[in-house]
């Protein structure tokens, strides 16, 4: 099928055309094109799959249903519109010495690599596959977080690549488990066996205690790359320490892609068990998530590493509605996982030109956005208040139906929630607003900033915070089904 030759082709070529193109003057502008392509194969590939329906291709090895097709879509755009703003920041942070143009080819290489290997965790049927490609983001992303090869981010890259291997580890113990058990029904059919509709059609044969312990695997493995606390140390440095556009891509794209693994497994899982167990623990791994990094978020003074912990919040409040349950749940999650991409992107480019711009990532040396670079500073407040769920952004749809289903199925969770949100709240609104009304501390930069992705990401989660489209609506409605088999 050319749509997914295509999807997946273009990637794999940027990075081979890039690792050795990748310092040219024009390389940012092939990134650009070829995430361009990705991006119209995303979208030929959501057309077809709307208008025929679930496509399984390359004997079964790849299967596209509505679930993971917005996902594939929502990565190649944000994947296309980080390219757009990697361009002048990355040729800024050449003029400053803080990128040879041998590290640049690894940029560029390693960034085309990076999206192969979510759309081929997204697109595959096979839980092997998943697994490696997985494996294959934690690897590419380490090289691209200690690109500027500081002590600092050398740390944070061995850190993210230590915790994310050990992670990946117990996610590869659980693919094991289940494999075991789906041999018992599926019979020796070698990789076969591992195939998702495969495993989704006798669920119910399962054995059960296999399943329920290769979920715990799975949750811990998968869950690392998430973010979910307490497996969440990482992020934060990974986050700090590496480029902008790659922090951009982590909060928007890898930990959407983690959490969407989390998921199909749960599926599985639950129609083996017929109990709550998986929802339960999702629960309880997303709460735990949102309480820790929103009083975290009072004690950052690097502004990337506070949006990090708001990453961590949000798909914490993501997980947490996938373990209520029930199509209004799962539709909200999905919806949220959307507007979170969106927005935490968007706000990751402000960050990288603000920070550029002063000079440091300090937030006590950024001050006076909005008087020295008015659209950086105005891109910044929107896509703060937007993150905040002030209406009528979308992330505030999510909430909403997030928390008025909460009310009705865990009552219990509510206080605890909306603790939470407000010390969230307060502690962002605190560290942003001096930075963008503050006196003007910064400095002028050498190219035009791209704002033209910011403010792209802002309109779509306003958009979607006053009116989800019916054809958008239907198909959250059709994944939401499929996930929860409501």
């Amino acid at each position: 099928m050319i749509e997914l030759t295509l999807l997946l082709g273009l990637p794999a070529a940027g990075a081979i055309a890039l690792a050795f193109w990748g310092a040219r003057r024009d390389a940012p502008e092939i990134n650009a094109a070829f995430s361009l392509g990705t991006c119209a194969a995303a979208c030929a590939l959501t057309l077809r799959v709307i208008g025929h329906g679930p496509q399984l291709l390359w004997r079964e090895q790849f299967f596209i249903d509505p679930f993971n097709v917005f996902l594939v879509a929502l990565t190649a755009f944000v994947g296309l519109t980080t390219s757009l703003f990697s361009r002048p920041y990355m040729r800024v942070e050449v003029i400053h010495g803080r990128v040879t143009p041998g590290r640049l080819r690894l940029y560029h290489s390693m960034y085309q690599l990076f999206m192969l290997t979510m759309l081929a965790a997204l697109t595959t049927n096979n839980m092997g596959l998943l697994w490696v490609a997985m494996e294959g983001a934690t690897l590419s992303t380490v090289l691209l977080v200690t690109l500027y090869r500081t002590p600092q981010s050398l740390e944070a890259g061995w850190k993210y690549f230590i915790l994310c291997g050990v992670g990946i580890a117990q996610a590869l113990f659980g693919t094991i488990l289940l494999y075991f058990a789906a041999e018992k029904v599926l019979g020796a059919q070698g990789v076969t066996a591992l195939l998702w509709t495969h495993l989704d059609a006798v669920k119910s044969q399962l054995e059960p205690a296999v399943l329920a312990l290769a979920f715990v695997f799975l949750l811990v493995g998968y869950g690392t790359k998430v973010g979910l606390a307490p497996l969440h140390s990482w992020l934060p440095d990974a986050h700090a320490e590496g480029p902008t556009p790659i922090s951009a891509v982590l909060s928007g794209l890898l930990l959407n892609v983690a959490l969407y693994a989390v998921v199909r497994c749960k599926v599985l899982v639950e129609g083996s068990l017929h109990s709550a167990l998986p929802a339960r623990m999702l629960m309880a791994f997303g709460l735990l998530s949102v309480v820790l990094a929103s009083f975290l978020l009072f004690r950052q003074r690097d502004i990337k590493r506070l949006f990090a912990y708001s990453s961590i919040e949000h798909m914490g409040l993501a997980t947490f509605a996938f373990g209520l349950s029930g199509p209004v749940a799962t539709f909200a999650a999905l919806l949220h996982m959307t507007v979170h991409s969106l927005t935490k992107s968007a706000i990751f480019f402000t960050v990288g030109h603000a920070a550029q711009k002063a000079g440091s990532q300090i937030m006590d040396d950024i001050r006076g956005l909005l008087t020295l670079s008015p659209t950086v500073g105005w891109g910044l407040l929107l896509g703060s208040l937007a993150i905040l769920g002030l209406p009528p952004f979308g992330v505030f749809a999510s909430e909403f139906l997030i928390l008025t289903t909460a009310m009705r199925e865990q009552p219990w969770s509510i206080p605890i929630l909306l603790v939470a949100l407000g010390v969230a709240f307060a502690a962002i609104f605190a560290r942003v607003q001096p930075m963008v009304f503050g006196e003007t501390r910064a400095r002028r930069l050498p190219h035009a900033p791209a704002l033209l992705p910011v403010f792209a990401h802002l309109a779509i989660v306003l958009v979607l915070g006053l009116y989800i489209p019916p054809y958008l609506a239907e198909w959250y409605r059709a994944a939401a089904h499929l996930i929860g088999g409501h």
